[in-house]
């Protein structure tokens, strides 16, 4: 169920996926969201941070946790360029999230609907609401983008 200020907030999470691109990292951006009000915001920072982890996700988790000085993000939503992994859709399970929206789905490892659906898993003792779709075109344009650059850079390398 789209929000009136989706839009708006995924356009936040656009603008981090930018800055990811523009450190050269996979340009994923995620923004959290607590009573209108951005509490965390970030863009992946595996190559940065070396470290798997450091997805936008997650560090946008930890954000907001130290914002709320809570581990339950309860009342809160994130949105993020792209459909979240399965490591992301745990930690989002685990914190309570109420809501995810993302832009574009992961068919070869997201996890709220794709390849794996553990934010509706019903074996687990919490449940996330999915919003799919929003800015799906601008998401996707950021992504392609990258990874032609991504390739263009490799064939140079190799044809120079």
């Amino acid at each position: 169920m789209l929000n009136k200020n989706d839009e708006y907030y995924m356009s936040l999470a656009l603008k981090e996926a930018e800055a990811a691109a523009s450190e050269d990292e996979v340009p994923v951006g995620a923004v959290i969201v607590y009573q209108e009000r951005v509490i965390g915001r970030a863009h992946n920072q595996r190559e940065k941070l070396r470290d798997p982890t450091a997805h936008a996700e997650m560090v946008a988790v930890t954000q907001a946790a130290a914002y709320l000085q809570n581990w339950r993000l309860t009342d809160c939503a994130i949105y993020v360029t792209i459909e979240p992994c399965a490591m992301c859709a745990g930690a989002l399970v685990l914190a309570r999230m109420e809501r995810i929206v993302y832009g574009v789905p992961d068919p070869k490892g997201g996890a709220c609907g794709s390849v794996f659906n553990i934010v509706d898993e019903p074996r687990l003792n919490h449940r996330i609401q999915v919003t799919r779709g929003v800015l799906a075109a601008e998401c996707s344009r950021v992504l392609s983008d990258f990874f032609k650059r991504r390739r263009a850079e490799q064939k140079n390398l190799w044809y120079g």
